[in-house]
């Protein structure tokens, strides 16, 4: 795959956060970040087809610059709508009583982050409203400079999250420069800042 075309790919991922399940893209990141394209490509299709995951024909068009086989008709089961709908969570810099205590989280990453280029680290309550895919959780969000792949630097991220926490996110990761979706606008203008370079 050349560099166009994986920038093509992080656009989509970043296009389907807060709208396909965090666990999916996840792993549809990871795979893409390790070269694993088919796999990565049918995980994809089947999950947005699966959760009835609408995506703009333009998407659809991005996603089918991408793929192994661009005439894949697993591409034709997934919906298309006329705009994406708003993002379906409702963001807070504080969480319930009930929420887990982040601090773990916010240290690990607050390590990481300049090892990965971050020149912010962001921490904001995520609550779901009806039609979310995901729990009420608190998502994080790396800001990176331009040019940083944002791919590798969530897998490697996640993978250390699991390994020493047991934690699976979320996290977006996004670069300078990098349109940003209505989600990732609503959850930055709630967010703590945990840390800044």
């Amino acid at each position: 795959m050349d560099v166009q075309t994986y920038a093509v790919v992080g656009e989509v991922c970043r296009l389907l956060a807060g709208r396909l399940s965090d666990d999916a893209l996840g792993t549809v990141r990871e795979d893409y970040a390790a070269g694993e394209l088919d796999l990565a490509d049918g995980k994809l299709l089947l999950n947005l087809a699966y959760q009835s995951v609408g995506i703009t024909t333009e998407e659809r068009d991005l996603i089918r610059s991408f793929l192994g086989d661009p005439d894949d008709p697993d591409l034709l089961d997934v919906p298309v709508i006329a705009e994406v709908p708003p993002p379906p969570y409702r963001f807070s810099p504080i969480g319930p009583a009930t929420a887990p205590d982040p601090t773990p989280v916010d240290v690990l990453l607050a390590a990481e982050a300049p090892q990965r280029r971050a020149h912010h680290l962001h921490r904001v309550w995520r609550t779901p409203l009806d039609g979310a895919p995901d729990e009420a959780a608190w998502l994080y969000v790396l800001q990176v400079p331009e040019g940083v792949d944002e791919l590798s630097t969530h897998s490697g991220l996640m993978a250390q999250l699991w390994i020493s926490l047991g934690n699976k996110g979320p996290l977006e990761v996004l670069a300078d420069g990098a349109p940003r979706t209505p989600y990732q606008v609503a959850a930055l203008a709630a967010a703590h800042l945990v840390w800044s370079a």
